[in-house]
């Protein structure tokens, strides 16, 4: 075999264990969860708002931002809720680059997968304690899940991963909001396809056990634009594709209807300075459609503390080392128009 096995990694709960979620914390989590939760099924009309940095690559600086996301939350509260991106895992179209602090806790050594399940989870109980917000994370690796699955309010499925079924059916045993990417294709099919098994109960293997899952009713779709034969960006955040969307939810047998507007990847073509305006025209869609309105029930934004984007060395704090982000100063501002737009 081609496998050189390094080491046997400590279970989720031999991790968990050794780094517990403080009982204030998994009070706080409870009633996030309970928040989100309402926002889905469109029990409440607040609007979901998932922003933060693409990578997640520096704990000092990812906490710093939260801890300011969560003073503008106080002030948006009563429209917004602010659910800060802390994603660990990031997935490589190549596989070159940069994975995420699981892979390198610290992006300038090379990989040690122990020290990066632990600085996950340190990094995501800090941010709930200095910052009162519990956060989102995509599910690269579904065998990972466990690791995390006591701290988390939002995860995210990506457009390469919405096609297998391990995600999907992990998925379906989850009892947080999921949102499942459209895949780089852009077909409303296969994301909606997705959302349906994650939905239903399923039997499979999983960590090497037999398990049962009773689906999970709050999996929804995530539009983030999509990629031609030819490689350029097709965006679908427009008030025609939420239109489309909206009758193929309507032709479908799916729990809670409901739609995420990623304004960046595919529907920006990568241009981070854009996210503002996609933010606002979607804004300004469900306003001329209440059934549009009652779909769309949020945006994920990518944001730092300082804008674009750096090469791994380059040293310049709480800036992106992966996908250019909006700065500061440009994030608190959308959030604010935001809820006054809303």
């Amino acid at each position: 075999m081609s496998f050189q096995y390094i080491r046997l990694l400590p279970t989720p709960d031999e991790i968990r264990e050794q780094y517990p979620l403080p009982e204030a914390c998994k009070r706080l989590k409870q009633e996030r969860d309970a928040e989100i939760r309402k926002v889905i099924t469109g029990e409440s009309d607040k609007f979901l708002m998932i922003i933060g940095p693409c990578s997640a690559d520096n704990e000092d600086a990812v906490c710093d931002y939260v801890t300011r996301l969560a003073k503008v939350n106080e002030r948006v509260k009563d429209k917004l809720i602010l659910i800060p991106r802390i994603y660990t895992n990031k997935p490589r179209t190549t596989g070159d680059g940069y994975k995420g602090i699981v892979h390198q806790p610290n992006p300038d050594q090379k990989e040690d997968f122990l020290a990066g399940l632990i600085a996950m989870r340190k990094m995501h109980i800090r941010a709930i304690e200095e910052s009162g917000l519990t956060a989102a994370d995509e599910m690269l690796y579904p065998e990972n899940w466990g690791y995390v699955s006591d701290i988390l309010s939002y995860v995210a499925i990506g457009a390469r991963s919405v096609e297998d079924q391990q995600h999907r059916l992990t998925v379906s045993g989850f009892d947080v909001a999921s949102g499942m990417k459209n895949p780089t294709s852009g077909d409303f099919s296969i994301m909606l396809n997705s959302v349906y098994a994650a939905q239903h109960p399923h039997s499979f293997i999983y960590r090497g056990y037999e398990v049962t899952t009773t689906g999970n009713d709050l999996a929804h779709t995530v539009l983030r634009g999509s990629v031609n034969k030819y490689g350029r960006s097709i965006p679908n955040y427009h008030y025609e594709d939420l239109s489309n969307l909206l009758t193929l939810y309507n032709e479908r047998d799916l729990k809670n209807p409901a739609a995420i507007i990623d304004s960046n990847h595919n529907n920006s073509n990568k241009q981070f300075d854009q996210q503002i305006r996609i933010v606002k025209e979607v804004l300004h869609s469900r306003r001329l459609n209440s059934d549009i309105r009652k779909l769309v029930k949020g945006v994920m934004v990518e944001s730092y503390l300082v804008e674009g984007s750096q090469k791994i060395g380059e040293g310049i704090y709480g800036k992106s080392i992966t996908d250019a982000c909006l700065g500061w100063e440009d994030s608190e501002r959308l959030i604010l128009d935001t809820a006054e737009l809303i």
